[in-house]
């Protein structure tokens, strides 16, 4: 148990150093007139944010509960699963909100640890493909150039890989396997071969009508996504364009994928902080903005979650301390 903790904790350094750095590089210069600039313009659209985050995150639910139909998972069963685990991402190192969604959960869903991390995969692909999707399309001109050519690369390829997978599910498992036998043995090659097979087979058993719907359900929530910036920025009165907002959502959740600190506290900034300003927006407000939406969408998710998981616990009568069953969690995915 000392071995492992010790590992984790070499793993979780790294990711703090990159938020510290982010942090100071967003917020390098800005004057604390800033912060105290920043005020509740439009009180009336404190309901937009609150209602499209509500939304959104029931979306979420439906969604996961959609990829687990075939299962008999119940949906409260599956709301509640989520929650919990997007909570635990946010205040916890080395995704273990996911771990836990997989493993600790599964005998809740009745579901094996290898059919729920199939739809975690799943779940990611749609979650990028429509965030890579309003990135690309509202990206200002003030980005620097590799960041840009980068994304549309990125998205050509990312069009054409999850179009594959949607709709020809059912013809893809043998030409995979046959690639991936090509292939120098190793246990990387292994895991990518066995995590995309699981993704091929959840998208084979929901069907074609299945996979579209699954599409549409992601992209409304990444319009509530984005429909939650725009209605903090009217809140707040901050000065862009109307394409501000969806890069600013769209960068900041891209920014997830640098490592970092649980919630991606510094990267999730300096991407609003980054993709504002090519909108018109002043930096330093922009900074400010990005600090403050952040916080909304930490202390809402985290809490939510987090009261989810207390009230399950005192209902089941469970005290066994959540760091104790974080370490009997297995080290590798399935």
């Amino acid at each position: 148990m000392t071995q492992t903790r010790s590992r984790n904790l070499a793993k979780t350094i790294p990711g703090l150093l990159v938020s510290a750095f982010f942090l100071w590089y967003t917020f390098r210069g800005i004057h604390p007139s800033a912060f105290r600039a920043l005020s509740l313009v439009h009180p009336v659209w404190i309901a937009g944010v609150i209602g499209f985050t509500l939304v959104g995150y029931t979306l979420r639910c439906v969604r996961w509960a959609r990829m687990l139909q075939s299962t008999n998972a119940r949906f409260a069963t599956c709301a509640r699963v989520l929650m919990i685990s997007l909570a635990a991402n946010n205040i916890m190192p080395l995704r273990i909100g996911d771990i836990m969604r997989i493993f600790t959960y599964a005998p809740d869903l009745g579901v094996a640890p290898s059919a729920i991390f199939s739809t975690v995969i799943l779940e990611k692909l749609l979650d990028v493909f429509v965030v890579g999707l309003i990135f690309v399309r509202t990206m200002g001109a003030d980005l620097p150039r590799n960041i840009r050519n980068g994304a549309d690369a990125a998205l050509l390829v990312s069009v054409a890989g999850l179009l594959v997978l949607m709709f020809g599910a059912g013809k893809l498992e043998m030409p995979v396997r046959r690639f991936f036998s090509a292939l120098p043995r190793n246990k990387l090659v292994d895991k990518l071969e066995h995590w995309l097979l699981l993704a091929i087979t959840t998208l084979r058993q929901m069907g074609v009508r299945g996979n579209v719907v699954l599409l549409l359900q992601s992209f409304v929530i990444w319009f509530c996504e984005g429909m939650i910036f725009v209605s903090a920025i009217h809140l707040v009165g901050l000065q862009t364009d109307m394409l501000g907002p969806w890069e600013a959502v769209s960068f900041a959740n891209l920014s997830y994928m640098l490592p970092s600190s649980p919630g991606a506290i510094g990267p999730f900034e300096w991407a609003v902080k980054t993709a504002l300003a090519s909108h018109g927006t002043p930096r330093a407000m922009a900074a400010v903005f990005g600090l403050a939406i952040h916080a909304w969408m930490l202390v809402s998710v985290t809490g939510a979650g987090g009261l989810i998981f207390l009230i399950h616990r005192l209902r089941m009568h469970k005290h066994t301390p959540l760091l104790e069953e974080i370490e009997t969690l297995p080290t590798e995915l399935p």
